[in-house]
This record gives C-alpha cells, structure tokens and sequence, in this order.
C-alpha cells in the first residue's frame, strides 16, 4: 500500500531500554524451552530398600549383572545415592529390569524411570523439560490389592478385645471369648448374678455390629452384621485411596491419578514422576507406630522360655534384645496430626518430632503421668510381600515386622508433644515422618502391577494429532503471510516466540503438561493472531484514512490496546476459574491458558512493536507491507 512520505522517526515508539528487555526476555525463554527438545531415556533406577545410599560396590555388581547378561547400556552411574542405568531403547529397559531383580534379591528396589538427557550446562543454571502428562508420555502406573481378608480378620480381632474390655468394665466374668469361622463363642462363667438378657442388652447396645445367633445355658454365639462388614470393606478401601492421595501430594507430584478400580483394588497414575523407586516405596508402606508401656515386672527370660506373663507380650528391638510390652496400647499413628524429621539436638541421632492430637494428647497426658520412672516404648510395624518360590509356583506371603525402635525412661508427664530417637538413618525418619502425615493404610496393600505406560491415546492417534496441530500451524502461518505480508511475517515470529515462552515457563514451574494441555496451547496461539490480526487491520484502517505511516503503526497498536487487553483479561478470568474449581485434566487446560494468555500479550504488544520499529525506525517510508 502506497503512503505520503514520512519525515518523522518511529524511534520514539519504543525505547533502548525496552528493546533490550525484550530480547533478553525472548532470550531467557528461547533458553529455558531448551531443555524440551532432548528425548528422555529409558532408564532403570535401583536404591535400597533401607533407603541407604548405594556406593561404588553396589554401581559394580549391577554393571557385573548387565554385563553377564549381555545387555546393550548407555551409561551405568550413581546419582544422589542410587544407581541409574540408562539404555537405548524400552525392550532392553525392560528385561534388564528382571534381570536385575532375580539378581540383587530383596534388598534392593529395582524400578522403571524415564530419565530427562537435558546437557549439563543447561542442567547447571536449572534448565529442566516439562514434566508430560501420562496421556503424553507415559509415568509410572501402580495397581495395588487391598488385602481384605488381613482387614477382615483386624476387624474381627478388634471385637474381640472389644467384647473382653467391655465385659471387665461392667465387671462380668467370663471363661471365653473365641472367635472361629466368623463366628462369637462367648461363655460366661457360672455362679454370678448376671442374667443373661443384660449380658445381651449391653453387647447390642455398645456393639451394634454383633448379632445372636443363639445361646444355652452361659453360652451364646454371636455373629457380624453383613451390612455392617460390607460397610467396613467399603470404608477400607475409601481410607485407603485418601491416605494415598496425601502421600502423593506428600510426594509433591503433579496431576496424579488415583481411584477404586473394582472392590479392593486401586488405580495409581504418576505423571512425570522422577523418582519411582521412592514413590513405590512410600505408597506400598503400611508401616505405623504403636506406643506401649514396658512390662518392668516382668520376666524377659521367662518369657523367651515361652512363660509370657498375661496382658504382656514379648518384643524384639533393633538392638538384639528383647522387651515385654503391655498388650495395651497408649496410641498409634492413626492419632499423629504432624510429624517432621530432624536430628537430635543432644546426639545428634536421627529423630521425628510428634504431634498428636486432642484424644491422644489426653491418653498420652494421663499415661505419662501416672508411670513417671517407668519406660515407654516406640514399636514400629511394617507390612510387606514376599514372594517365594515353591515347586516352580511363585507363592506369595505378607510378612509383619514388629520391632522396638525407641524404650525410654519417662522423666516428667507430656501430652501431646514428643520425639521419636533411635531410628537408623536420616532418610529412615524422613520416610516415617512422611507416612505419619500422611496417616496409616487402614489395609495392606500389595503392588499386583507396575509399568511406565505409553500414551493412552496410541502411538498412531498422537501421530495424528501432532500432524493435524502441524498442518493447522502452517496454515496459519501462511495465511498471515499472503493477508498481511510483511507484518504478517512478523505476526508469525512473534506466535513462534510465544510458543518458546510458554514452554520455558512451564518448565521453569514444572507444571505437568497433558493433552488438554496442549489444546489450551492452542486456543492460545489462535489468540495471538487474533492480537496481530486487529493491530494490522488497525493500521490498514488508519492509512486509508489518510494519516502518515508513522501515524498510522503508532494508532494501529495504541487504539488496538485496549481491544486486545479486555479479550486477554477476559479469558484470563475464565482460566482462573477453571483452576479453582477444576480437578485433573481441566487444572492443565487452565495452567497452560493462563500461561498463554499472559505471553500472548507480551508477544503481540511488545515483540511485533519490536520488530517493526527494527524494520522501519529511522528512515522515510513510503511503503508499509500489511
């Protein structure tokens, strides 16, 4: 389009100053969206399962395992106390994994990870990829089995110390309390004055989930309630999902999938996770604490000898010795609200500070002052499968640890505030202070699958949609080409330049990156055009009005400021909404919305600007290209 010669100078439009932010601004970001582009390796992560930092020896028997078996490896390393190996390709990620199990044996965790092959220098200022949604690129997938029968049989068993401590306190004697095949036998003993129907009116008024079945004479068999165990399983199972939800978020992973798949088992879905071998470790964990007074008139001896004293029960510590403990228990972690990891100040040693809460602050209160002198132990109990095999058949059995970590003299009465020492090692308290904030598993679980996953969409959809974004972006660009020419160009560098800031901000935050993701990356692009689209069309409308080029940018992007600002302000809102009111998939369209609707403004406002004060500044234009 042709124009009146123009005497004066757009240098005035846009300062040094902010010319040089933003090339440095595009800069950093053409930078930071680096790390994007190199391909993560498929990698095998193997640690301890004491959580022990691994060292040259063990780097050298799983360098001798791979070598043995013959596999292709691209580098074998120790990384913060792990060994991580890296391969080629999957197939050979995953039978190294199998090999590398059958070969380490229980002691070590040998799991799946996607490690990021970012260069050094750009890991060294804190370039990092953005972590991709499993839809993407896959994580880690964890199907874990509640093993209800182990919860059942709890349940039951608590009844059963339920029914005993009631009877004593309205103080009925009885010769038994048994429980076979689901089944009550309670037999009173004779010569009381206790008639059966208030025997029966107390069970049914403080135990509701106990039915009679019948009874003769002082004994009666009870039975559960199938509507009251059904709802037991239910919760279980509920209690289970919560308690690892807070472990995730414990975990400080993005965007986790986690639900009930059938009735006892459950999904878990890990995106971008970085570290599998700790997140297998700290989900499967049923580990718990209990505290318990020391039976201090007790025979240990007597009671190794097989002599245990009623209402005492005899317990290993990590030490070697042997502790009888009251059967009694003061609380367990299910009454911890916080717990955080530290040294101790007097030793040194590793420790975890307590805090419990109302009911087990009072328990804990009237326990402490009433045994002054005396001793209270810390038993920390774990639950884990072992698998074994036997007659060529894997066959696989829970296994309950039930160790003494702590047994200390009770110097003054305290409630709700304590310390837990004699733990092993720092990453030890750590992880217990982990699942004491996270709360207990009400059920043991058992991992029954483990795999990092692909796309869930298919390898050949994802081709699809990545050619339909690349065809749908080559329109546009020269779409804008042929309609605006020059300034279309330009329109074109800046959407570029948006793109590299939306993916370096990504990564700087970490934010997960899913398909919907993705499709707010493009809603954005579409956006930006629409930015240089109103500003070219503004300054097409002020040349055929007749005013001067430099007249005519200046007005194309100051009167098309406001436009753009109310429509980027206005979708802004709506992204915000939908991050405060969405879960999952919609939290990742609205991350990467909101992202875009800020970068969109600085590339359409201040880039364009840019490059057009570069093309025409300082000289007298009698043509513009729009």
């Amino acid at each position: 389009m042709l124009v009146q010669p123009n005497t004066r100078s757009v240098a005035n439009i846009y300062p040094l100053w902010k010319a040089m932010l933003v090339v440095l601004l595009c800069f950093i970001g053409f930078v930071y969206a680096l790390p994007n582009i190199y391909p993560e390796d498929p990698a095998i992560q193997v640690s301890s399962v004491k959580g022990d930092p691994l060292a040259e020896r063990e780097l050298a028997s799983v360098q001798q395992a791979l070598l043995s078996a013959g596999y292709e490896v691209k580098s074998v390393e120790l990384d913060n106390g792990q060994v991580l190996v890296r391969f080629n390709d999957t197939e050979t990620q995953l039978k190294a994994q199998d090999t590398l199990k059958s070969g380490l044996g229980r002691s070590f965790i040998v799991a799946l990870n996607l490690a990021p092959s970012t260069p050094e220098w750009l890991s060294s200022i804190g370039g990092r990829p953005a972590p991709l949604g499993l839809d993407l690129r896959g994580g880690v997938h964890f199907l874990f089995d509640v093993d209800m029968d182990a919860a059942v049989t709890g349940y039951y068993q608590r009844h059963v110390t339920d029914l005993k401590r009631l009877l004593r306190s309205e103080q009925i004697r009885y010769q038994e309390v048994a429980l076979e095949n689901e089944i009550f036998t309670l037999q009173l003993r004779e010569g009381q004055d206790v008639s059966f129907e208030k025997v029966r009116q107390l069970i049914e008024k403080n135990m509701p989930d106990l039915v009679l079945i019948d009874n003769e004479g002082v004994t009666s068999h009870w039975q559960f309630n199938k509507t009251a165990v059904a709802e037991f399983k239910k919760s279980t199972v509920q209690q289970n999902v919560t308690t690892l939800r807070n472990r995730v978020n414990e975990l400080g992973v993005a965007e986790p999938l986690i639900q009930q798949q059938g009735e006892r088992r459950i999904v878990v879905q890990l995106p971008g996770v970085q570290d599998s071998a700790r997140a297998k470790e700290i989900l499967g964990a049923t580990a718990t604490l209990e505290f318990r007074l020391v039976d201090e008139k007790g025979d240990v001896q007597a009671a190794i000898a097989g002599r245990v004293p009623a209402g005492s029960k005899l317990y290993g510590s990590r030490d070697g010795r042997q502790l009888l403990l009251k059967t009694d228990v003061i609380v367990t972690g299910d009454s911890v609200t916080d717990a955080k990891s530290g040294l101790d100040t007097q030793g040194g040693s590793p420790m975890v500070s307590v805090n419990l809460d109302e009911a087990g602050g009072r328990k804990m209160l009237e326990t402490t002052k009433a045994n002054v002198g005396n001793r209270m132990a810390v038993v920390f109990i774990e639950s884990r499968i072992e698998s074994k095999v036997v007659d060529g058949e894997t066959v696989k059995t829970r296994v309950t640890t039930q160790d003494v970590i702590n047994a200390a003299v009770i110097r003054d009465q305290f409630a709700n505030r304590f310390q837990i020492t004699g733990l092993d090692t720092v990453h030890e308290a750590r992880n217990l202070a982990l699942l004491l904030r996270a709360g207990a598993l009400s059920a043991p679980m058992e991992i029954v699958e483990e795999r990092t996953v692909g796309p869930s969409l298919g390898a050949e959809n994802i081709e699809k949609g990545v050619w339909s974004i690349i065809v749908g972006f080559v329109a546009v660009l020269l779409f804008m080409l042929w309609r605006y020419k020059l300034l279309g160009l330009y329109a074109n560098i800046a959407l570029l330049v948006n793109v590299f800031l939306i993916m370096a901000l990504l990564s700087t935050m970490q934010a997960t990156l899913t398909l919907p993701g993705i499709a707010g990356i493009v809603l954005t692009m579409g956006m930006a055009v629409d930015a240089n689209v109103l500003i070219n069309e503004r300054i097409r409308e002020e040349l055929r009005n007749g005013h001067t080029t430099f007249a005519a940018i200046q007005a194309g992007f100051d009167k098309a400021f406001w436009t753009i600002a109310d429509s980027h302000v206005t979708q802004l809102l709506t992204a915000l909404l939908l991050f405060a009111f969405g879960s999952g998939p919609i939290k990742g369209f609205a991350i990467t919305l909101t992202i875009g609707v800020i970068t969109s403004m600085f590339t359409a406002l201040m880039v364009s600007r840019l490059l057009v004060h570069w093309t025409y500044s300082n000289k007298k234009i009698t043509r513009v290209s729009v």
